[in-house]
């Protein structure tokens, strides 16, 4: 079975999760390489691409991973949201020492999986998660080698946020539109 990062209560709308409620990991300062370990986390390998758009549970606010925020990614041991990262950055959640210790074991660098070794695992995981009814993991490939992928850190989108405020035509986003004339007949 894979290890299970940020499947937290509040994701679900439901208690129970595999990893509690996000309020109960929140610390005021994270591990001393935690960029390096937000490092890690983007670059894992993406199982499952989920087409949707969330904001952090916590705030309320958009994030650099609100789009795709509960797709699954994985580095062959541990599984984890895609949207695990921004919580890590931004709130400091507290992350399992074995994790930790694997992670630096590694020198902080994404592995290549195994297929064959990797999908039983996955395969009694997915339940744990919510995907009961996911159907066995199967790839064409043989090993999954990790390759860059473009991320946005969260000092870009925070900027691009704030360039997006400051384009706003004057006035009110929210008052409504001015009717438009009817078409002449």
């Amino acid at each position: 079975m894979l290890g299970l990062l940020g499947f937290y209560d509040e994701f679900d709308g439901r208690s129970g999760c595999p990893n509690g409620s996000i309020h109960d990991a929140v610390r005021p300062v994270g591990e001393p390489d935690e960029a390096d370990l937000v490092a890690y986390l983007d670059a894992g390998h993406v199982l499952i691409d989920v087409m949707e758009a969330g904001y952090d549970v916590i705030t309320g606010a958009p994030h650099r991973n609100s789009a795709g925020c509960s797709s699954l990614v994985t580095d062959g041991a541990w599984l984890w949201r895609q949207d695990f990262p921004h919580y890590l950055e931004t709130h400091h959640v507290s992350l399992p020492e074995a994790f930790v210790e694997h992670v630096r074991g590694l020198n902080h660098r994404m592995p290549t999986i195994t297929v064959a070794e990797f999908a039983p695992h996955c395969d009694e995981t997915m339940p744990l998660v919510g995907w009961a009814s996911a159907v066995p993991w199967t790839s064409t490939a043989t090993v999954l080698v990790p390759e860059p992928r473009a991320v946005t850190d969260k000092a870009q989108f925070d900027a691009a946020a704030s360039a997006r405020s400051r384009n706003r035509p004057h006035g009110s986003w929210g008052r409504p539109r001015k009717p438009r004339n009817p078409p002449r007949t």
